[in-house]
């Protein structure tokens, strides 16, 4: 990457770049790039695909109730309830 590129993107991105600091930029996104690039030419015909690199598995409780239902109970002490609903004031034009 050189200045003009950097000073390119930097318009499209919308950000400032000084122009102090434009070969400083350059020069570390150069050297990500680099890193990008060694990673793209790593050897990987022989790796499966995986989503996650441990053997992880998730962990399910049992779908069961474990909360009583208290619904009739809120409601009564609500000020405003409407077919098992809360009733709230407008609050948003």
């Amino acid at each position: 990457m050189n200045r003009d590129e950097i000073q390119k993107l930097a318009k499209l991105a919308r950000l400032t770049i000084a122009e102090s600091q434009a070969d400083e930029v350059a020069t570390s996104i150069g050297n990500v790039l680099n890193l990008v690039d060694q990673l793209a030419a790593a050897d990987t015909d022989n790796v499966a695909p995986m989503a996650h690199p441990l053997d992880a598995v998730q962990v399910l409780r049992p779908d069961e109730v474990t909360e009583p239902d208290v619904r009739e109970k809120m409601q009564a002490i609500s000020p405003a309830t409407q077919d098992g609903l809360f009733l709230v004031p407008k609050v948003i034009d």
